[in-house]
């Protein structure tokens, strides 16, 4: 089995983790005896931690032979182990820096697959950048930054838009994104919102979710943007809209949520009052420019704040999210579809809404 993992020992760990997380998720727990994946090979890229560890075993339990890779910063490696021992084939190690990282996810490539599930879109571009697409009937994307690049690329195998299905963008976006990243930024910094000052730069799910959850705890929230739209909604959603440069001065915490490359640049990083923090809510490299010294605080090193430095969205919300992933690698296996961004079909987006609100008890009218 290909596995390249930092501590195989430490496997009985892991177990306890991902049977605690499989209790807080019904709807992938509802799915696991509709999928039928009778041997398809399946590759996973998503952050190796409890939640999406039950999506592997959930498609392994379905019939695929799964293989996950994941970047070292946001690998849990007693998680890892548990997978290994239940015969899902990892190569994720928590010490591995960016290049590994890559080379990992080229040795899960070279193996050969037939759906790609990824986070961020690293491994899609990577196989079209390198022409290790082989056999690939098809991908997903659970992102708004990993679409991003793939609205622009001349795809050459279908990849379904599961970050745009509204089961995932109203609530994962918003409150788990939302949610996580300000409770991690709060972890690592010590900070007190209670009267202080909050930049956002972006006002999309993920920062409307930052905002509101930011808010919540006593802050007051700046928002920055380029869009008039998402400029008018912040204003009416009642936070004060400025430009990023004039926020920058009096925050105490700046968080990008973007999902864009140096959306925080040197001159907004230097605008910053000394000892502010800031965050990364949007996800891609180098969102905040490296390599500007001053007085600010960077948490997580500029990475995805709430993967990075903590355990990323809550389980309850992950349930969704992830089920919609495996309802994608099921969808892609049975339809031939044209390369190219395909959305998720409705009636399996409706799927998942209804599922969950079974598992809450809560009943809808005819």
């Amino acid at each position: 089995m290909l596995t390249d993992i930092r501590h195989p020992d430490r496997w009985r760990e892991g177990l306890e983790k991902i049977a605690w997380a499989r209790r807080f998720m019904p709807v992938l727990g509802a799915l696991r005896s509709e999928l039928s994946l009778e041997g398809a090979r399946v590759g996973l890229v998503l952050v190796l931690e409890p939640k999406t560890a039950n999506l592997a075993l959930a498609l392994r339990d379905a019939g695929a032979e799964v293989t996950v890779t994941c970047p070292g910063r946001e690998t849990m490696d007693d998680v890892a182990a548990a997978l290994v021992h239940e015969g899902v084939a990892v190569l994720a190690r928590s010490d591995s820096g960016r290049d590994q990282d890559d080379e990992l996810a080229r040795r899960m490539l070279d193996a050969g697959l037939d759906v790609l599930v990824d986070d961020g879109s690293r491994v899609i571009r990577l196989a079209h950048a390198e022409d290790r697409l082989g056999g690939l009937r098809g991908a997903a994307e659970e992102t708004t930054s990993g679409l991003r690049p793939l609205r622009e690329m001349t795809l050459r195998v279908p990849v379904m838009a599961v970050n745009d299905a509204r089961s995932k963008y109203l609530f994962d976006n918003v409150h788990g994104t939302g949610q996580s990243c300000v409770m991690a930024a709060l972890d690592l910094s010590g900070l007190d919102l209670e009267g202080a000052t909050v930049a956002v730069a972006g006002y999309g799910h993920v920062g409307q979710g930052v905002s509101r959850y930011a808010a919540a705890l006593g802050a007051r929230v700046i928002v920055s943007e380029t869009d008039p739209l998402a400029a008018l909604r912040a204003h009416h959603d009642g936070h004060e809209v400025r430009r990023l440069a004039d926020a920058c001065p009096e925050a105490d915490l700046v968080f990008s949520a973007t999902g864009v490359r140096h959306t925080i640049t040197r001159e907004h990083l230097r605008a910053l009052r000394p000892g502010a923090f800031v965050a990364v809510a949007g996800g891609v490299l180098d969102e905040v420019e490296p390599g500007v010294e001053g007085a600010y605080r960077l948490l997580a090193d500029g990475e995805c704040v709430n993967c990075a430095a903590a355990e990323g969205n809550p389980i309850e919300i992950m349930d969704l999210s992830l089920s919609l992933q495996a309802l994608a690698v099921g969808h892609l296996l049975t339809h031939d579809l044209p390369p190219g961004l395909h959305l998720l079909p409705d009636h399996l987006d409706e799927r998942v809404a209804r599922l969950k609100l079974d598992a809450l008890g809560l009943e809808l009218d005819q």
